[in-house]
């Protein structure tokens, strides 16, 4: 998968204290989860002064989230999303997990290497975190769990 190069202008770089009401602005717009939204675990893409799109690697005891994903919708269809996914992923320090709601949000991860897991092989730490989208899918809500072992990490079953 070729990933796009940032446009010009835009760079990317980890949060500051300062970037949060920001940050939550972008996810709030989105729709996304507002709670769990730590500045310490976000990387930011910006251009002259302003945030366009955050992502987050949240740490759990066994695993990564790769969560809070958005690009603000005037920036959309740019290759920002892949961009910073791509980004997020090599920032990573263990196997990355994350859980999607809906069936093209799953279909944008699968080029990056994330693949579809059963609840049952999710880590504990992460069954927690997830128990309300399990129950959305034993309601057959179209919420996908998905995993990327980390670089260098050669997983069994």
């Amino acid at each position: 998968m070729q990933i796009p190069k940032l446009s010009s202008g835009c760079e990317v770089r980890s949060a500051t204290a300062q970037d949060i009401w920001r940050i939550r602005k972008l996810v709030l717009y989105a729709l996304l989860d507002p709670t769990q939204l730590r500045w310490t675990q976000f990387w930011v893409v910006e251009h002259q002064q302003e945030i366009i799109a955050c992502g987050q690697l949240r740490h759990f005891a066994e695993a990564q989230e790769l969560g809070s994903l958005v690009v603000a919708s005037a920036w959309r269809g740019q290759g920002i999303g892949s961009f910073l996914t791509q980004w997020l992923i090599e920032q990573a320090t263990s196997s990355l997990y994350i859980e999607c709601l809906g069936d093209k949000l799953a279909e944008f991860y699968t080029p990056f290497g994330f693949v579809a897991v059963s609840w049952s092989d999710l880590p504990q730490s992460l069954k927690r975190k997830f128990a309300l989208s399990a129950l959305g899918q034993r309601l057959q809500l179209p919420v996908h769990f998905m995993h990327r072992p980390s670089k260098g990490i050669t997983e069994t079953s």
